[in-house]
């Protein structure tokens, strides 16, 4: 991505033009953005209505001004509405960022601004893929937590739903570790109501894995594999296992809160594991910017504008995003653990 317009010029870049700018950047960050488990629905509110029907958690469409309304009042069903948390976060160009390079329009040579800009955006656009991956990952817990570690929603609580969780007991030697896989497997299965999947993958700490590849029951299949599926000497095997039907994936991700607070995405001891392949249950909605111009648009990922200071002595940046990572069916995603 290069930005080849000079900011100085009719009033710089469209709020269009940063838009995409910082939206075709590459996500450098995420792990669930790799395996592309939430994909984004754009809205044209910055609330949404969510309607929980036997487990399932549905967004309900909008209709015309006195339309006819949905109806949320049958046995079993229940109605709550979200705002979609604002994340804005803004960073400004000044003159000692520039100062010493090439001058504007030089002969042959980039403009410093426009790499200023490119590289002020790359790391804008990676703080808003952290907290994108923060909030998706604990919504797959059926929690929703803003960039400073405070519950905002719990899916759970919210719905009179109880989360499945597998005690694995990694530490007793006589575990039998397949029929615990079984155990979640089929929770899982029981808990697709109405989707499909693929397969199984979980996501487990390093002190998880670490005790599920030495339990005797589970060792030799984990020396096997990592002496023939995956190639040893050339790849880093802790990082997964695939064992009775779940690909165990070490992920030791960990991110700042704005607190200053670092926090691991997955718990010492803890994993979580979870359908691939489904159609309709992880969801990232996103509503529009909070600019006159953006209001009753569909929102996009992330948001971006700038903004010369009317005496020239900065260029400010703003980025923006309104997301609400929403996992449809909170039951699916089983909390795994070891309590020894």
């Amino acid at each position: 991505m290069t930005i080849v317009r000079n900011p100085f010029d009719a009033g710089g870049y469209s709020l269009a033009e940063m838009t995409q700018a910082i939206n075709i950047l590459p996500n450098l960050y995420t792990r669930l953005g790799q395996i592309g488990l939430f994909r984004f629905e754009g809205v044209t509110q910055r609330s949404v209505i969510i309607e929980q029907y036997e487990g399932v958690l549905n967004l309900l469409p909008s209709v015309p001004l006195g339309g006819p309304s949905t109806v949320g009042t049958r046995e079993g069903r229940s109605m709550r509405s979200f705002a979609l948390p604002w994340i804005p976060h803004d960073d400004v160009i000044l003159p000692g960022d520039i100062q010493g390079q090439p001058a504007l329009g030089a002969f042959d040579a980039a403009d410093p601004l426009v790499e200023v800009m490119n590289r002020k955006l790359q790391l804008m656009r990676r703080k808003h893929a952290q907290t994108r991956e923060y909030m998706e990952m604990n919504a797959l817990r059926g929690i929703v937590k803003d960039g400073a570690g405070t519950t905002l929603y719990n899916y759970f609580t919210e719905f009179g739903l109880a989360q499945i969780s597998v005690d694995f007991l990694l530490g007793t030697a006589g575990t039998l570790v397949q029929s615990k896989v079984r155990e979640v497997l089929r929770a899982i299965e029981d808990n697709l109501l109405g989707e499909s999947m693929s397969d199984v993958h979980a996501l487990v700490s390093r002190e998880f894995f670490d005790k599920l590849i030495v339990h005797p029951k589970t060792e030799e299949a984990y020396k096997f594999y990592a002496a023939t599926g995956a190639q040893p000497l050339r790849q880093d095997v802790r990082r997964n296992f695939p064992f009775a039907g779940i690909v165990f994936e070490e992920y030791s991700g960990t991110v700042t809160l704005s607190t200053k607070v670092t926090e691991r995405l997955v718990p010492a001891n803890e994993g979580i594991a979870f359908p691939l392949g489904t159609m309709d249950t992880f969801t990232t909605y996103g509503g529009p910017a909070n600019l006159l111009e953006a209001a009753n648009t569909l929102g996009l990922p992330l948001y971006a504008r700038q903004h010369l200071d009317e005496k020239g002595r900065w260029i400010d940046l703003m980025t923006e995003a309104s997301i609400l990572p929403v996992n449809k069916r909170p039951r699916i995603a089983i909390r795994i653990h070891t309590s020894n």
